[in-house]
């Protein structure tokens, strides 16, 4: 039988001093031994890609994606967009599985004989009729004299046409407004001018009328020019008396000249002013 190996003092006296060592090391140093929590996993990002891209991106997103772009959905809720269909090519209805595609042309067909239009036995000959051609009539030679004049008529035609595209091309702008305008530079002008009017058809009122009693409504169109002055007067709608027709124009006439135009963008040579003109009882003249 094997004997028990037995520990004398000096291998306690070591592993005492061992023990003490370790204690003491731990007292003084302040070694502590704590549990630690596992390292937590890395942070995942969730990004949409989207097919298009906005000009403006929005103020505050709702989701990440690689572009910008504005909602246009149903919902009040913000949700996240998705794709209707399973792939970047779209099929045929909403959904995950595609249904099959169907050839769109016709199934081959075997080839056919080609028909053979065939004429009968019968000879026919077929005659030719030979014409003349027209005869293509001789140039008149023009002399030397007759060339320069007709060079000189080109000349003169080429002068008028020239002429005729400088006066369409210089011709004045011309704004044409009437009671119902509401642009307030034209609108402020065209109430002095009226009222210019209405002075001056009180004061000088027909005298015909006033022993007669009539009264009528004449439409005119002044055409008044960028320094004042006037161009032309056109009678639209007479009243049935040529007497007020005509102190219509007169009165009109005898306004001249009447203020500059406004200068403005428009930057008009002409104001076309279309007004009615009331010669009413009680010798007054009303623009309307």
């Amino acid at each position: 039988m094997s004997q028990t190996p037995r520990t004398g003092p000096d291998e306690r006296l070591r592993v005492t001093l061992l023990f003490s060592l370790i204690v003491h090391a731990v007292a003084v140093l302040g070694i502590t031994f704590e549990y630690e929590d596992p390292a937590a996993s890395m942070p995942s990002l969730d990004v949409i890609l989207v097919q298009a891209a906005a000009q403006d991106a929005p103020k505050k997103a709702d989701f990440l994606a690689n572009a910008a772009q504005r909602g246009g959905g149903e919902d009040e809720v913000a949700k996240r967009p998705r794709d209707y269909v399973s792939g970047p090519i779209p099929k045929n209805t909403e959904g995950l599985a595609p249904l099959p595609q169907h050839a769109g042309a016709p199934r081959p067909q075997p080839a056919t004989a080609a028909s053979v239009l065939s004429g009968g036995d019968a000879d026919f000959t077929v005659q030719r009729l030979d014409r003349a051609l027209p005869e293509t009539p001789e140039l008149k030679r023009l002399t030397s004299q007759e060339l320069i004049e007709r060079s000189m008529e080109m000349a003169r035609l080429s002068a008028e046409v020239d002429r005729e595209r400088s006066l369409y091309a210089k011709r004045p702008k011309r704004k044409f407004v009437s009671a119902n305008t509401r642009e307030y530079a034209y609108a402020a002008y065209m109430r002095a001018w009226v009222a210019k009017i209405e002075r001056l058809g009180t004061v000088n009122y027909p005298e015909q009328a006033k022993r007669l009693g009539v009264s009528g409504n004449v439409l005119l169109t002044a055409a008044v020019r960028r320094d004042g002055t006037l161009e032309s007067i056109e009678m639209i709608q007479g009243s049935g008396h040529d007497f007020l027709d005509l102190a219509a124009r007169r009165v009109v006439e005898m306004g001249a000249p009447y203020p500059p135009l406004p200068k403005n963008d428009d930057n008009i040579d002409v104001l076309h002013i279309t007004r009615t003109w009331q010669w009413l009882p009680g010798e007054v003249l009303r623009g309307n």
